[in-house]
């Protein structure tokens, strides 16, 4: 389950609320859902980007804490960038294959009206000497060197942006998002839908949109791309802010056990997570991990790409998503079916909890078998998960 994704900005439906607060909802729901949980759940395992200020201090045993929950639970933090939230589902995951615990609730949480990306420092910040050895750029100009590299037009980037939208919009519309998104009451109100989602989106409303990222690139970090990339001329600037990922508040959790957990609340499992991996890539281009990630998880389990039925790819850019497809012969059809960061947000370290649980949902709606999900993360790394329905 999740919350509503909203602006991540002081505009926005959640920015009243606290990191603990979007996280104790959840918790509060399961609790209320299955009474016996609190008692019996080994661990809660969040993933955040940016571990500081509200978002800091082990939020995960703040939460257990804020919710009521036995003081017997601990809580545990893990942080990939963008991949965070996924990576706490794959450590869950890897402790219950493991036999080092039988339930964990976990997920994560960002709101990124309250902190900045890369808020809490760090070498890629900070340290000049790093940053000239490794090339670092914004991720969006990444995105741009992606798109100017691969040959990717703008009309390409804003045709994937406007079927996101569509989707998204035709997922709403259709109910496919109520059983999962928990509302929360806020001070001003009650949120109890993704705010970013707009209608009647076209490659031609977008067409306006001007790009975001050339002046850093012109301005700031010409030189490093010539150096980096000798290869590539003028790059081509097709990002904006109608083709990359809104910037969002949210949060969301997913429960992971052993079937004999499972048992002991009365609940049926829906899928078994069979494969994790994560990969690595160039981290100055930084955002072409995914491929390398799912590939290598798909493998552990002896499966090729053709054998996945649906992917949810975190939209961070429009150009993350078409060099996926590209590298694997994957068609859009079967890949983000209701939408993606584009269009509903991307709250950094809740995201690919969010993305597990939009993979459930849709792997159940259509009877198919296999579904992986899988996120580009800063400095380089993808992380990617394979599930099976049961």
């Amino acid at each position: 389950m999740r919350t509503p994704r909203a602006r991540g900005k002081p505009n926005g439906g959640l920015h009243l609320c606290t990191p603990l607060q979007l996280v104790t909802v959840l918790l509060e729901t399961l609790a209320r859902k299955h009474p016996a949980l609190p008692a019996i759940v080994d661990e809660v395992i969040l993933g955040c980007c940016e571990q500081f200020n509200d978002q800091g201090g082990n939020l995960a045993r703040s939460a257990v804490l804020q919710a009521a929950f036995p003081e017997h639970v601990p809580g545990l933090m893990v942080s990939r960038f963008c991949g965070s939230g996924l990576d706490a589902v794959n450590a869950a995951a890897a402790k219950v294959m493991a036999g080092q615990l039988d339930l964990a609730i976990a997920g994560g949480v960002e709101m990124l009206s309250l902190v900045s990306i890369f808020g809490s420092g760090g070498p890629m910040v900070t340290d000049f000497a790093f940053r000239d050895q490794t090339a670092q750029i914004p991720q969006g100009l990444a995105a741009d060197l992606i798109a100017t590299r691969q040959g990717y037009s703008r009309t390409d980037v804003d045709a994937l942006a406007a079927t996101s939208q569509q989707r998204a919009c035709h997922a709403w519309k259709e109910g496919w998002f109520e059983s999962s998104v928990v509302p929360v009451v806020t001070p001003t109100g009650i949120l109890a839908k993704d705010e970013i989602v707009r209608e009647n989106v076209t490659v031609e409303s977008l067409a306006g949109l001007p790009p975001a990222f050339a002046r850093a690139g012109d301005e700031g970090y010409r030189h490093v791309l010539r150096f980096r990339y000798p290869e590539v001329g003028a790059i081509n600037y097709v990002h904006h802010a109608g083709n990359s990922s809104g910037i969002a508040d949210g949060a969301a959790v997913v429960l992971i056990g052993s079937r004999q957990a499972g048992e002991q609340l009365g609940l049926q499992p829906r899928a078994r997570i069979i494969a994790t991996a994560s990969a690595a890539d160039d981290p100055c281009i930084m955002l072409t991990a995914p491929a390398a990630a799912a590939e290598k998880a798909l493998r552990r389990v002896k499966l090729t790409f053709d054998d996945v039925d649906l992917y949810e790819v975190n939209e961070a850019f429009a150009s993350v998503v078409l060099y996926f497809l590209e590298k694997t012969g994957v068609p859009l059809d079967r890949t983000n079916v209701a939408g993606g960061a584009i269009a509903m947000g991307h709250p950094v370290g809740a995201t690919g909890a969010i993305l597990v649980g939009t993979l459930l949902d849709e792997m159940q709606r259509r009877q198919v078998a296999h579904g992986v999900v899988t996120m580009c993360t800063g400095l380089g790394m993808g992380v990617a998960t394979v599930l099976r329905r049961v």
